[in-house]
């Protein structure tokens, strides 16, 4: 099984050296490239206000965190839930950073994210390879991925882990992609069984050939679909040698 824990943070400021805390944590599980539907969301109390740039950007008021719990309060709850995981952070170093002080803080003998997850991975590496030269944000890739049905009037840590992880499994294949893989299987099995049926009633199944005009459309599709995903169609690799 692979399980993936697409993560986000919202915190008062750029820097947790600087006093900084986090203010919202935001997990969406995927397992073998499928959302499940699990999610950790929480928001905290900082204990501080938040600068007036990151108010800006997600809009928690410290009159509406006020109430909220501490971190410490959230701790095993939130540890229990990425640990053993792949995390997936765009910018990883930023958000990885902030928690890993919010744990010192509660005590120094607390091990850091890193030893708690299988592994950290972060996606704007992945975009920064994938797209050399570009703008890597995560809204410069919603525009270049073409997600949407979200709302990101203001930034959220669940909002941006759901979107970040639909862009995750764009940016690498597709989520439809490795789904369609079982998919296919149980297709083929089922047209083979279907086939059987016929032949052993003496009915020879149509064929119908496609003309060189058809062919050759279709070579531009998966060479399209090729791009634009980075993984190569199975129908490609058996055509390249027609």
């Amino acid at each position: 099984m692979n399980r993936q824990i697409i993560l986000d943070t919202e915190t008062t400021g750029l820097d947790h050296k600087s006093g900084h805390r986090v203010i919202e944590i935001g997990c969406v599980e995927i397992v073998n490239r499928r959302f499940t539907g699990e999610e950790f969301h929480v928001y905290l109390n900082p204990g501080r206000d938040s600068d007036e740039g990151a108010l800006r950007v997600h809009g928690l008021t410290t009159e509406f965190l006020k109430d909220k719990p501490h971190f410490q309060e959230v701790y095993e709850d939130f540890v229990a839930f990425i640990k053993d995981s792949e995390l997936l952070i765009h910018n990883a170093e930023f958000d990885v950073g902030f928690l890993n002080n919010e744990i010192k803080l509660i005590a120094k003998k607390n091990p850091p994210i890193a030893s708690v997850v299988e592994k950290i991975t972060d996606t704007l590496q992945i975009a920064r390879e994938k797209h050399p030269g570009q703008r890597n944000s995560l809204d410069a890739l919603v525009g270049r991925y073409e997600v949407g049905g979200y709302d990101r009037e203001l930034h959220g840590a669940l909002l941006d882990s759901k979107i970040l992880g639909d862009v995750y499994l764009a940016m690498t294949g597709g989520q439809s992609a490795l789904d369609f893989e079982s998919d296919t299987k149980s297709n083929a099995e089922d047209i083979g069984d279907e086939k059987k049926e016929l032949l052993q009633d003496g009915i020879r199944p149509l064929v119908i050939d496609l003309t060189s005009k058809e062919k050759e459309a279709n070579q531009v599709y998966l060479k399209k679909m090729e791009d634009e995903t980075g993984v190569k169609p199975h129908w490609l690799s058996t055509t390249d040698g027609e």
